[in-house]
């Protein structure tokens, strides 16, 4: 989750980026960007930046959306971290 110190300093609504990173599945970006939708409301394409590991066998996901709420923030990680998929969750 996000550090609380982070999240003080934060004025919302602001843009705020949240990276996860799973195997390079055909899956996976679709798995993230569909999580931070439910949250976050219409996410569009340029918002999505997915770059695969060095050797191709781990894939990160970015996604850029606008906060609106730490309670929004929260529930996004939530649901990213609850997944069996997501290794890591920045």
């Amino acid at each position: 989750m996000a550090n609380e110190t982070d999240l003080e300093i934060l004025e919302f609504p602001c843009r705020f980026p949240v990276k996860a990173m799973g195997q390079n599945q055909p899956a996976f970006e679709q798995l993230v960007v569909e999580a931070v939708r439910i949250h976050a409301g219409a996410i569009s394409p340029g918002d999505v930046v997915t770059r695969p590991s060095r050797n191709g066998r781990y894939l990160s996901v970015t996604v850029t959306f606008t906060a609106t709420s730490r309670d929004q923030l929260d529930a996004i990680y939530r649901t990213l971290s609850s997944s069996e998929h997501v290794l890591f969750l920045l």
